[in-house]
């Protein structure tokens, strides 16, 4: 069975462009919408369940605004935030989240809420900031040569391919730090990074062989990985990043480094982490 597209709704702007974002994944990938809402439950002189109910009418009703023949679901959760997303992911093709959400999505993304839905989900984490009527054509993922990497690229070629753009594959790497009395440290550098660069390159080639209808394009920095994401980001419809890959990946979504990528990149980013089981 083919999984849907979920996207968590909150009230707040950001959910709203993570709505926009994901009624238009599901239009171009020929998926499902699942909305779903997680919401404290109330006594009755507060509302109720009454405002969760519009919250998600509204979210619902923009959905279906937005697309043509696209299955729309729509569903009011209780319990704990990242407990019910989680559980959610497990039959969803991906998570879709606005950023700096209000009520329980507060901080969701740029805390430790965030790192546990990013860092634990059964599928792909979108985090969207906001709606942005710019289209650059391209799709931008960071490849380390890691199993996470492999299926963020994955993810990454599936978004290029319903998108009809380029995929520009960045790997980094960064100099490690040798002894300063090391009389080859400039030879080591620099095959290090040859040796990367070939590796990148030649996986780059194999992507390319095996998906010609995809436009793809790759780039090896010398530098470290979360600059040359950021400057790849900045001409990009979506970035995307492997979960807990190794090297100068492996803190690039769920540690400090990774804040600063969602700060300063606009533009939605997905977190990607390969399925239990490979499903």
């Amino acid at each position: 069975m083919t999984r849907p597209v979920v996207v968590a709704v909150d009230g707040s702007a950001p959910a709203a462009a993570a709505v926009e974002w994901a009624a238009a994944d599901a239009q171009q990938r020929g998926l499902a919408l699942r909305i779903v809402h997680v919401c404290e439950r109330r006594p009755p002189e507060q509302g109720g369940l009454e405002p969760c109910e519009e919250t998600l009418a509204v979210a619902r009703d923009r959905a279906l605004a937005l697309t043509r023949d696209v299955e729309v679901d729509a569903a009011l959760l209780t319990g704990n935030v990242v407990e019910a997303l989680l559980a959610e992911s497990a039959s969803a093709e991906s998570m879709v989240l606005g950023s700096r959400g209000l009520g329980g999505f507060a901080g969701m993304l740029l805390g430790s809420v965030g790192m546990g839905v990013a860092g634990h989900a059964a599928g792909p984490v979108v985090i969207v900031r906001r709606t942005s009527p710019v289209r650059h054509g391209r799709v931008v993922v960071g490849d380390d040569g890691s199993e996470q990497a492999a299926a963020a690229v994955a993810y990454a070629i599936e978004q290029a391919r319903a998108r009809r753009v380029t995929l520009h594959v960045v790997c980094a790497w960064q100099t490690p730090v040798y002894s300063p009395y090391a009389a080859a440290y400039e030879t080591l550098t620099q095959e290090g990074y040859e040796y990367v660069a070939r590796a990148a390159a030649a996986r780059a080639a194999a992507w390319r062989d095996g998906h010609p209808d995809v436009p793809i394009t790759d780039a090896q920095v010398h530098g470290h990985p979360v600059n040359a994401l950021i400057e790849a980001g900045g001409a990009a419809d979506l970035v995307v990043v492997g979960s807990r890959g190794r090297g100068g990946f492996a803190s690039a979504v769920l540690g400090s480094v990774g804040h600063a990528v969602l700060h300063r990149l606009t533009c939605p980013v997905a977190v990607v982490r390969p399925r239990p089981g490979g499903g």
